[in-house]
């Protein structure tokens, strides 16, 4: 049987190169101007033990589907590594068909939701984009608390280049990889703006220095 054809879309790959450091500490004091607290770290290893150090051991914890935290490791260490009550772990074995609201209830109000964004501005906004809609309840205010790690090549200008970057880099790149995980296309269906934090405390961003995810 001959594998299924994977269609690609062109990717604009200037997305894909790290922003300058000075673009990043723009955008990381914008975003503390807003209301999130900020971390900058050298490496996507650096974000992991800072992650992982961070994170309690006594609240539920949702690794949103995120290629970041799956090259990171951080994904693996939330729900393979047994230390944490990871959401997916706990709900492994149940049948999506039978409990796909009860799924849908407890992944969009977690205790803690750690992902990634698809963008980040230098004045300070967060910018995820998705198919489903899945991740973006408890990002906006479903979690108690969200941690995002992001690269330095999300860091954009503004919010007319982070919606550009979205089309035509990071669409392109999550269509194949829904292909290949779901053996169907992806779309730009919804698309969450965090402009600001106004719950003390609540969301983390990690920029990392280098690329990683898209």
């Amino acid at each position: 049987m001959s594998e299924k054809t994977i269609i690609t879309l062109p990717a604009d790959e200037t997305f894909a190169v790290a922003a300058s450091a000075e673009s990043v500490e723009r955008a990381a004091e914008a975003l503390r101007g807003n209301g999130f607290a900020v971390h900058i770290v050298d490496t996507a290893a650096d974000a992991r033990a800072l992650v992982v150090e961070a994170l309690p051991t006594d609240k539920a914890i949702l690794a949103s589907t995120s290629e970041t935290l799956r090259l990171s490791g951080i994904q693996e260490d939330i729900d393979a590594s047994g230390r944490f009550k990871s959401i997916r772990a706990e709900q492994a074995d149940w049948d999506p068909r039978a409990r796909g609201d009860d799924m849908r209830i407890t992944r969009s109000a977690p205790d803690v939701v750690v992902g990634s964004v698809h963008a980040v501005t230098e004045d300070g906004r967060l910018v995820t984009a998705s198919a489903s809609g899945s991740q973006l309840a408890s990002y906006a205010f479903g979690a108690s608390r969200t941690v995002w790690v992001v690269g330095a090549q999300k860091v954009v200008a503004d919010l007319d280049t982070a919606l550009r970057r979205i089309e035509t880099y990071t669409l392109p790149k999550e269509d194949v990889r829904a292909q290949h995980a779901y053996g169907k296309r992806s779309v730009v269906a919804k698309i969450l703006i965090n402009n600001r934090e106004v719950v003390p405390q609540r969301s983390t961003v990690v920029l990392v220095r280098e690329a990683i995810g898209f």
